[in-house]
């Protein structure tokens, strides 16, 4: 017979346990090592005795002392190799560990140790790559083999993602590809990255420079494909794993790509599409994912097809992998290794690290395929078995041993343990054993074997459960674990107390204000327990207010106030149950009238009962003073509840007589309390015993419910009757149970002292009805209502389905699924909870994963919306469905991205190198870019707190961090608004203020001196004045004496020293104020003089026009005749050959047009600059920017002094004149060219 007895933890009992050696920890089976650290191979086994440990490597043994760089771990096998001043190739291999103790050998998985490696790329000179526009492209990324492989990415110069789309994407070998090129893809940094995940490095390829040329542009043609070429392909992928197929296309207008599978559909639930629809993904291939897939590319002038024949193949799988046995001689055990995969796995055994067929004979042992049979096995024949299953994909390897014990029993619960419990509730007595074979468990109380029937529960483990405690329970119980080799006992002991009750309650007060008030609560428990009573009020602790005072079984309240009122709660505690009663008290204005005493109403007397039947008798009383007093009459059931009253009914104070109902089986006993707004009397003696007769139970258990704790079990739970509610003795429920919606019959169980029954072995979270009726015996109680529960739940087996994700925006998305079938489900649906984090932002080539977050969408959701996301980011989320259980499986990691936002503000504003007209501004980019970063926008007025100035804009690029401001107005406030930019907008301004500083140096005294005025005719007047200050806005101002309007302004010449200044346009014969004032920026006065008054004169009456006048114009004329005079003699001397003394002037002067240059500082003399701009003359200015010069026109080389005229970085020439040098006779009618003005400034741009 196979057992599967599990060894014990406890440690006693280890002790001298032989067992054979378990892995229980091993490296991976390809293990990729980082080749700047130690390399660390895991083998850690337990067994006893303790395992030894060795290893093989390359099938060799491989001797780990020999070997100073390698150190085996302190008892373990884990070896930690040292490769510092070593090359970690040195120790690549096939490593296996061997565990072993006397009892058989363990063996882990073959290691494959292999350095990671993030080779450079070769060094290659890129050509500039020239197409036309239209045409498809491919540019080859061909990274450098790695291990593992690289993640690849195309970035440009800037670190910036480039952007694909349906017409450029990139595919699964990492090359780019165009289905057609525009003019705007030439750019000169198409640059290829690896990242080698393990060692976290990334490579760079050479920039690839693409002109796209308009020369020749291709025109629309149809669909065809660049990857993967021809009508038909084969890819073959394995089981459990990911299957990615791509089709991209090329053609103008750019092609849609779509997919089918011809043979079947689409695994919605596990199917996702990428890279702009041109790669399908299905995760966890499974066999029917093999088939033919058919991608489609289609624009507006036809279509392309290519067919995927795809073949599902796998590596060995477990359908059962075997288990450890714990045999007892001449036991038979049956080792199973079952296992599936394409090829079709072959198994192979070994024993204890050894080839079954080499190893030595054994004829208990029986080897069928998949299965060892052992049989009649003998201490000592203890061994590890290693089956190993493999195929061309892989391998699988376990370990399982067969320990041979012969153990006799052990009782490993504690000895003499007191178990107490509650009358009324269940007590469970541990018997936890250990032997082999497994020890048979029989219980003992008072010497009388226990039979696994009702009340008592004998469980597997031993454990026996006493479903409804008793009194006549305690004692001593007697537990024995027996099996051929021996026997052992355990004594335990029950204790069953009485619960906790509490007999007089506080009762509803009504106390005046500054009276006392007393709650009272007596209560009855069990001898051996110490009670704890504590009191609240209002479910608090009671104020701490030394009126308040705590008794054994009473509160006293003195001196009550408002504040006191609140209901009050007696609280008995025991180690083992509680009790608890409250009351309510309310304080009331005392009377004003002292007279009048308010006191409890005196009892009732002499109470008789009259009128007896089987379920009714009438009880008449006397009432005590105050009468008209309400009545309460409360009864006591010496039968079930000796000592415990309660309230039966209420009569008006008017009435004397009642009529009261009764229940059978109970010996009554009735009293009487009067009650008032002060409070209750106390209660009228007990009335003499009732009896009433047994019946059958008139009401069945309330409370009904069906619910699973267990996946294949149904607890079905009542509310029990009371001693009253039982109607007679032998009180016992009927449990009927059967599945809903099934053609069953109803299963039934009786079972006494109980509010619940376990109903095993149902399926998982199905619908029954239950029904649980009460008889004793003397009948059944009424028909009972069926109710329905569901038996246990079992986590969800699968996940949603069709995952999708809608992104709203930057910062919400959409996501909606399939729902899980109810079936799957395996219990009540909660609800589904999504998990979503952020991988990175799409600026990050690295992951930067942050903290999960989790949202549970309650009941049968399809949807649900993110919020709060980050734009610009990678997300990843699955979606579990939840049970009353847990979580079911995850679906498959889904990946999503957010688009672009705003950007956050600027990390920071600083303002630095103040100065009088200008400042220093330095940014940093946002913390949050949100996007890709297109700017930034500054704006900045001057102003101070009263009004603000113009507002100044300017724009920067996203890679530009610090600008000067110049030109700006010395000692002024300004306020800067600064933020930055993407496509998606402006984000969230940042401000900053700033205040140029004043001129170093200021006027010492009056900034005017000497001002002085004089009339100037009749409608002028000449102001006069010397200015000493720094400012360059100074004003003339004047208006007329005693005028209300404005001042007249005229701005003047700010320069320092002597100034003088005519004011036109006066009024003759009317008196002007005038002064000077000197204006800032706001134009608010700085400086100003003293007004000076000025008076012009009238306008004369007979004044003469000398125009008119006839001695003037007889002056005219003679003037004008002798000038006449002087020109004919001058005209007549040139005739005569007279030489006109030119010659001497030119000597002096040379050419008037060729002006000396000034000695002190080499700049032409009397320069205009109304002729910088002008051509030489008789030269022209060709379109090439060149001046030439014909035989009769002057160079201005020619009046250099051996060389080439230069000009100055602001366009003035270099070189100075000294006089017009004669020209080379061999010029002839030549031309030759003189650089123009324009060109020489151009060549220092």
């Amino acid at each position: 017979m196979t057992t599967a007895l599990e060894v014990p933890l406890d440690p006693k009992v280890l002790e001298g346990l032989p067992q054979p050696p378990t892995i229980t920890h091993q490296s991976p089976k390809d293990f990729i090592i980082d080749p700047r650290e130690n390399i660390l191979i895991y083998c850690e086994a337990k067994g006893k005795p303790h395992p030894s440990f060795s290893w093989t490597r390359n099938g060799t043994h491989f001797d780990v002392e020999k070997d100073s760089k390698v150190l085996m771990k302190p008892s373990s096998g884990t070896l930690v190799i040292d490769i510092s001043g070593e090359k970690a190739e040195a120790y690549e291999g096939i490593y296996q560990c061997t565990a072993r103790n006397e009892h058989g050998t363990a063996v882990s998985n073959n290691i494959f140790i292999r350095q990671s490696r993030s080779p450079l790329w070769s060094k290659e000179r890129k050509e500039a790559i020239m197409v036309q526009v239209g045409v498809s492209l491919v540019l080859q990324c061909r990274p450098p083999a790695g291990l593992p492989p690289p993640i690849i990415f195309w970035m440009d110069n800037n670190f910036q993602r480039l952007p694909q789309n349906t017409r450029v994407s990139q595919a699964l070998n990492g090359d780019l590809y165009f289905s057609n090129v525009l003019l705007d893809d030439t750019r000169n940094d198409y640059i290829c990255y690896a990242r080698f995940p393990h060692t976290q490095t990334i490579q760079q390829k050479q920039p690839i420079t693409v002109k796209v040329l308009d020369s020749n542009p291709s025109g629309e043609r149809r669909p065809s494909f660049m990857a993967p070429l021809g009508r038909s392909s084969t890819q073959m992928a394995l089981r459990g794993g990911v299957l990615e197929l791509e089709c991209i296309a090329e053609g103008l207008p750019t092609p849609e790509v779509s997919w089918y599978k011809e043979s079947g559909d689409l695994p919605s639930s596990r199917m996702s599409f990428h890279n702009f629809q041109k790669t399908l993904k299905i995760a966890d291939v499974m066999e029917a994912d093999a088939g033919d897939y058919r991608c489609t590319a289609k624009n507006s002038l036809g279509s392309a097809h290519h067919t995927i024949k795809v073949n599902v193949k796998a590596a060995p799988f477990w359908i059962s992998a075997p288990r450890n046995l714990i045999l007892a001689p001449k036991e038979t055990g049956i080792l199973t290794c079952r296992v599936s995969g394409d090829p079709k796995p072959q198994i192979a055994w070994s024993v204890n690290g050894v080839p079954i067929e080499d190893s030595p004979k054994d004829t208990s042992r029986k080897v069928e395929d998949d299965t060892v049979i052992l049989s009649d096995v003998q201490t000592g024949s203890s061994a590890v078995y290693q089956c190993n299953a493999s195929n061309e994909f892989g391998y699988l390897l376990a370990n399982a041993f067969v320990n041979v014990l012969a153990e006799a029993p052990r009782v490993l619960t504690p000895p003499n343990n007191v178990y107490q419990v509650i009358t009324n509730n269940p007590a469970f007595l541990d018997c936890a054993s250990f032997g082999s074979p497994i020890p048979t468990i029989t219980w003992l109380v008072h010497l009388t074997s226990i039979l696994n029937r009702d009340p008592y529960v004998i469980h597997n483990n031993g454990t026996l459960e006493i479903n409804v405690a008793q009194s006549l329970n305690s004692g001593k119980y007697t537990c024995i674990a027996s099996n051929n080799l021996g026997t052992r006992e355990n004594h335990v002991y029950l204790e069953v107390k009485e619960p906790t009750r509490i007999l007089a309650q506080p009762e509803y007060m009504v106390v005046q204000r500054n009276r006392k008030a007393v709650f009272e609560c007596k209560v009855k428990h069990d001898p051996t327990l110490i009670p704890t009573m504590n009191w609240l009020k209002d479910n608090g602790e009671l104020p701490d207010d030394e009126r308040f005072l705590v008794d054994t079984d009473s509160l006293t309240i003195n001196e009550v106030t408002e504040e006191d009122e609140g209901t009050y709660t007696c609280v008995m505690n025991t180690t083992l149950d509680q009790d608890s009663a409250s009351a309510m008290l309310t304080v009331v204005e005392a009377t004003p009238t002292p007279a009048i005493v308010y006191e409890e109403p005196d009892p009732p007397t002499d109470l008789e009962l009259t009128d007896q039947r089987e379920r009714s008798v009438q009880l008449t009383w006397i009432p005590g003073d105050e009468h008209n007093s309400p009545t309460q009459i409360q009864y006591e059931d010496l039968l079930h509840q000796a000592g415990v009253w309660h309230n039966l009914t209420e009569e008006e104070g008017t009435k004397t007589t009642a009529h009261l109902d009764l229940s059978p089986y109970a010996y009554y006993s009735f009293r009487v309390l009067a009650v008032n707004h002060v409070g209750y009397s106390q209660p009228s003696q007990p009335s003499r015993q009732y009896r009433t007769n047994p019946a059958a139970p008139d009401v069945n258990p309330t409370d009904v419910h069906g619910v699973g704790t267990e996946h294949n079990n149904l607890v079905i739970s009542w509310k029990e009757l009371t001693g009253l509610q039982s109607n007679g003795p032998g009180l016992q429920y009927k449990v009927n149970w059967r599945q809903k919606d099934v053609e069953e019959d109803w299963l039934s169980e009786t079972v006494a002292n109980a509010s619940k029954y376990v109903v095993s072995g149902t399926p998982t979270f199905v619908p029954y009805e239950v029904k649980v009726q009460a008889v004793n015996d003397y009948g059944n109680g009424p028909a009972p209502e069926a109710v329905v529960g569901y038996s246990g739940e079992d986590v969800p087996m699968s996940a949603p389905e069709s995952v999708q994700v809608l992104v709203q925006n930057g910062t919400l998305a959409e996501v909606h699924w399939e729902p899980v079938l109810t079936s799957m489900v395996r219990g009540r649906l909660q609800g589904y909870k999504v998990s979503y984090w952020r991988e990175r932002s799409l600026h990050q080539a690295e992951a930067q994963q942050e903290e999960q977050q989790v949202l549970l969408f309650s009941g049968n959701r399809t949807d649900g919306r993110l919020p709060g996301l980050k734009p610009y980011s990678l997300y990843t989320l699955n979606i579990r469905v939840v049970n009353g259980k847990g979580e079911g499986p995850p679906s498959p990691n889904h990946n999503f991205e957010t688009p672009e936002g705003v950007p956050g503000p600027p990390s920071f504003l600083r303002i630095k190198n103040t100065d009088m007209d200008s400042l220093t501004l330095e940014w940093g980019p946002p913390q949050d870019n949100n996007g890709r970063l297109t700017g930034y926008t500054l704006k900045y007025q001057p102003g101070n707190s009263n009004e603000l100035g113009p507002v100044e804009e300017m724009m920067f690029p996203a890679n530009e961090t610090t600008v000067v401001l110049a030109d700006l107005k010395y000692s002024t406030r300004y306020k800067f608004y600064f933020n930055a930019k993407t496509i998606k907008g402006s984000g969230p301004t940042i401000t900053e203020e700033a205040v140029t500083i004043m001129d170093e140096v200021r006027p010492i005294g009056p900034a005017f001196t000497n001002v002085n005025s004089s009339v100037v005719g009749e409608e002028g007047a000449v102001i006069s004045w010397e200015y000493f200050g720094p400012d360059k806005n100074v004003y003339v101002e004047y208006i007329v004496e005693n005028s209300k309007e404005d001042w007249t302004k005229e701005c003047v010449n700010g320069s320092s020293g002597s100034q003088t200044y005519l004011i036109k346009g006066l009024k003759p014969g009317t008196s002007y104020r005038v002064r000077l004032v000197v204006k800032d920026h706001s134009e608010a006065t700085i400086h100003s003089t003293e007004e000076l008054v000025i008076t012009l004169p009238a306008m004369k009456s007979d004044q003469v026009d000398l125009a008119t006048q006839g001695w003037f114009i007889g002056l005219m004329c003679a003037i004008a005749l002798l000038i006449l005079v002087l020109l004919i003699i001058c005209f007549i001397k040139r005739n005569k050959g007279g030489k006109y003394p030119v010659k001497e002037k030119e000597d002096a002067h040379q050419d008037p047009e060729i002006q000396p240059m000034k000695d002190d500082d080499g700049t032409f003399g009397e320069y205009s600059d109304t002729e910088d701009h002008k051509p030489l003359k008789g030269s022209r200015t060709p379109s090439n920017g060149t001046v030439k010069r014909d035989d009769s026109d002057d160079s201005l080389v020619d009046y250099g002094e051996g060389g080439d005229g230069q000009f100055n970085e602001d366009g003035s020439f270099i070189g100075q004149y000294s006089g017009k040098k004669e020209k080379d006779t061999h010029e002839g009618n030549e031309s030759s060219e003189a650089p123009s003005p324009v060109n020489a400034m151009n060549s220092f741009v």
